[in-house]
């Protein structure tokens, strides 16, 4: 748990130390249009560490907190017995690439629209949610911390919902960014080791309530 600490850690404080630098929002947000025709490719990563507000940053971090110390473990438990001193290093790759992932298709998407910018690290925390999703499709998530709703069906219904709010395009929320995080945290297990899709599977057809 302690290498998510680090990250919320690291997270709050850039985020933080922005609300009051809006140069720093200009530099770091996500552009797709920057970084597509002025190779400002840095800011696939960046903008995940910027949040437009304390309840923006907030919600991610809370997820994140109650999420991502179970990702450590079962990154750690994925890996050969020889590999797992290095399964905190993984770990961070996994997040930080999942930042670079969520944004790709919002960078295919967006690459000529000066005007679009997004901040936030809701990509990377769908993808280490989804990440426990896997190895516990039928564990009760609480969702607003209230109905308990099971795990794959709350990442169902979580992608449909995504999925709906970004054809609209109405509310200025990076969905497609969710839709990308989620489908690479889900996907991440089996990428380090295919048998853990039967380990999914088993439990998936074996649900109790």
């Amino acid at each position: 748990m302690k290498f998510t600490y680090l990250i919320i850690g690291f997270t709050v404080l850039i985020s933080v130390s922005a609300f009051s630098n809006n140069n720093w929002f200009h530099r770091y947000q996500f552009s797709p249009y920057q970084v597509h025709h002025q190779k400002q490719y840095y800011r696939l990563f960046t903008h995940g560490f910027l949040h437009v507000n304390w309840v923006h940053l907030i919600v991610n971090m809370l997820v994140l907190f109650f999420f991502g110390g179970y990702g450590e473990d079962y990154i750690k438990a994925a890996l050969p017995p020889a590999v797992r001193p290095w399964s905190p290093l993984i770990y961070f790759l996994f997040y930080f690439t999942a930042i670079i992932v969520a944004s790709l298709s919002s960078l295919k998407k967006h690459k000529d629209d000066e005007w679009y910018n997004a901040v936030g690290a809701s990509g990377a925390v769908s993808a280490v949610l989804f990440l426990y999703i896997f190895f516990n499709p039928w564990e009760r998530i609480y969702f607003y911390g209230i109905i308990p709703i099971p795990g794959i069906v709350m990442g169902v219904l979580y992608l449909l919902y995504s999925h709906y709010m970004s054809r609209r395009g109405t509310d200025m929320v990076n969905h497609d960014a969710h839709i990308a995080g989620a489908i690479f945290g889900f996907i991440f297990p089996v990428l380090l080791n295919y048998r853990l899709l039967a380990v999914f599977f088993k439990q998936f057809f074996n649900f109790s309530f």
